[in-house]
């Protein structure tokens, strides 16, 4: 064994930007290419942003205008504008900014001084300017190098402060913004700064009742057994009810920043509740049965919060502010005032809770032979048999870091030959396989009980471990993988039934995908190329313009373990499964997955007639396909 040199030369030191580029999974999480909402894109936004909010959140600008054109960001706030002396210190110099002064940040989300360098260092295009008193400073950089260093100018526009930045390619490959993922994220600024304006692409972002504007636009009243209970205090917030989804549903925020993995508020608010409703029926409920369907979202303001990541994702201060009352009993104590008043002056909603507690608790009791049955089963099936072919890190281990955690992947494919290849072909540190046999039941309209009695079903949930909490999920990607054919997509809508039935939080929270594999392989003896559509396999041989040979993929099976590799590595394409804030499940799928009707019906005929349509569009190229293969 050769002798492994460790000497002066060996030791590095890396300025700023470097060390960001090198490791950016330390400052934004994992990379992605946008298709995932915590994809790295997305927290370069949310970090320009933040700064604009702080500004609000002090008093200073009312609007904020966001555009995105050809990947390229835009944010311009009317704030009181970055100190025109330290515009390029702000941007590019680390453990610089004005949040260290707790007196002029007392309650703000980026307390570190990392945020726009992050997304300076990541950038290919990074622009800032600041407007102070009728007087103008600009810089321009790239992969944080300055490359512009502005004199100050006399201006006629308003104070405030605006950002540029376009992701570099080298570092975010493929990646694009999805419009409906920063409206989610920009909705969420708006009903946490009630009056805030945010303007992005044409549209506008308001609110004027906070969290209640929240809950009332992610559900609908049928959903919901009562009427949603808003408790608005100082530096906390509420909105809260209950429906007849399975699961706990929650939208937590610590000033201002959307905590996805929720923390210690979120722990408070889910001991509170339990305590306030046990308090107030004097009978000591289970509390699965009393959170069982609930969709909550709170807010909470605490002075210099502690999180658990970079990202901001899991709130992990134990108090309100360093010497300050701790954030368990500050909840405990404003939910057992005001939500025990609530109940008792709104005779009506507490009778619903009531009902819907009791229900709940019959469900539970129904099941509870036949889960402890299904827990066995789950376990022997464990020993003996290989449907699950785990990886060696999970989402749910706080122990593992961040870029790893999230980079935690399920695939879920259909028989031997397919899971054969991706299990083949993975990532064992982070990509594990399971793998069904046959089709899965159509669950829609079934109770919980059907998920304990399907061995396919409890094997899924107990691979997930989602069974008592989503919070538990041991992936952070949970990927759809079947065949490219009739029976793949039958078995892709009953996974998804299966899903949006049983554990729509899952879908809700970002965690469900569809994976995209090529359909077509067109390849001479010089290049290969894969195509994902039939546009994309036509101008591939066109681009060959010989002998070119194709091969239509149909099933995962055909595919080989050294070409899927490459399709579940750094260039695998995820189609995420977005759940719009009108989507109504119970709707959706009686709709598709119900009983046949006569809507359906003239649905089905409509796609058909399109088919068809296109079809015919297609004929002409595909006698351009046969003329070049034969070329």
């Amino acid at each position: 064994m050769s002798q492994i040199q460790y000497t002066e030369d060996q030791i590095k030191s890396l300025d700023w930007k470097e060390h960001m580029r090198m490791r950016p999974g330390m400052y934004i999480g994992k990379l992605g290419d946008g298709s995932s909402p915590d994809d790295g894109i997305y927290i370069l936004l949310k970090e320009v942003i933040d700064n604009a909010i702080d500004e609000y959140v002090m008093g200073f600008g009312r609007e904020i205008d966001i555009t995105l054109t050809d990947g390229l960001i835009e944010v311009r706030d009317f704030g009181r504008g970055i100190p025109l002396g330290k515009v390029i210190d702000c941007v590019s110099k680390i453990n610089t900014g004005g949040k260290y002064d707790s007196q002029a940040f007392k309650k703000s989300v980026g307390l570190n001084g990392v945020g726009t360098k992050a997304v300076n260092a990541l950038s290919e295009f990074f622009q800032v300017f600041a407007v102070r008193e009728g007087k103008l400073k600009l810089a321009e950089f790239s992969q944080g190098e300055l490359i512009k260093d502005a004199k100050i100018v006399k201006t006629d526009e308003p104070n405030g402060t605006y950002v540029a930045f376009r992701p570099d390619q080298e570092i975010f490959r493929q990646c694009r913004f999805r419009p409906e993922y920063m409206e989610t994220q920009l909705w969420n600024y708006a009903y946490l700064n009630t009056g805030l304006k945010i303007h992005f692409n044409g549209k506008t972002f308001h609110s004027r009742h906070g969290l209640l504007d929240l809950l009332t636009k992610k559900t609908s009243q049928e959903e919901l057994r009562y009427p949603i209970i808003h408790l608005n205090g100082p530096d906390l917030e509420i909105a809260l009810s209950h429906g007849d989804l399975y699961g706990e549903h929650y939208y937590s925020f610590v000033n201002g920043q959307f905590t996805t993995q929720g923390g210690t508020h979120l722990s408070a608010f889910r001991e509170a509740i339990v305590k306030v409703v046990r308090d107030f029926y004097k009978k000591d409920f289970d509390s699965k049965d009393i959170r069982a369907s609930i969709v909550t979202a709170i807010s909470i303001r605490i002075e210099e919060p502690v999180f658990e990541s970079q990202t901001k994702t899991k709130l992990g201060s134990q108090n309100m502010s360093p010497t300050g009352t701790s954030i368990r009993s500050f909840v405990g104590d404003f939910l057992s005032r005001e939500l025990d008043n609530y109940l008792h002056q709104n005779p009506a909603a507490a009778q619903a809770l009531l009902k819907r507690i009791t229900q709940s608790e019959g469900e539970r009791k129904e099941i509870a032979g036949i889960k402890k049955l299904a827990n066995q089963r789950a376990k022997k099936a464990n020993l003996h048999n290989k449907k699950l072919r785990d990886c060696r890190y999970h989402f749910n281990e706080e122990k593992v870091n961040d870029e790893l955690r999230l980079a935690t992947t399920l695939f879920i494919t259909e028989g031997d030959s397919a899971s054969g290849s991706i299990t083949k072909a993975r990532r064992v540190e982070t990509q594990a396989v399971f793998s069904l046999r046959g089709k899965p039941l159509n669950c829609f309209g079934l109770t919980k009980k059907v998920v304990y009695e399907n061995e396919e079903f409890n094997l899924l949930q107990h691979a997930l471990n989602i069974e008592d909490s989503i919070d538990d999920l041991r992936y952070s990607q949970v990927v759809i993988a079947t065949d490219a054919d009739v029976d793949g997509m039958h078995i892709r809508l009953l996974l998804l039934t299966f899903f949006l039935q049983f554990f729509p939080d899952l879908v809700r929270n970002g965690h469900l995908y569809i994976l995209d594999t090529p359909l077509f392989r067109v390849r001479d003896k010089q290049q290969t190329i894969y195509c994902y559509s039939e546009g994309e396999k036509q101008a591939a041989i066109k681009k060959l313009r010989g002998k070119a040979e194709i091969t239509r993929f149909k099933g995962l099976g055909e595919i080989s373990p050294s070409e899927f590799k490459d399709f579940i590595g750094e260039n695998i394409r995820l189609d995420p499964v977005v759940m719009r804030d009108d989507t109504r499940i119970d709707q959706l799928l009686g709709y598709y997955m119900g009983k046949n009707t006569p809507q359906r019906q003239v649905f089905i005929i409509d796609n058909l007639k399109i088919e068809k349509d296109l079809e015919a569009e297609q004929a002409p190229a595909a006698e351009l396909e046969t003329e070049l293969a034969d070329a």
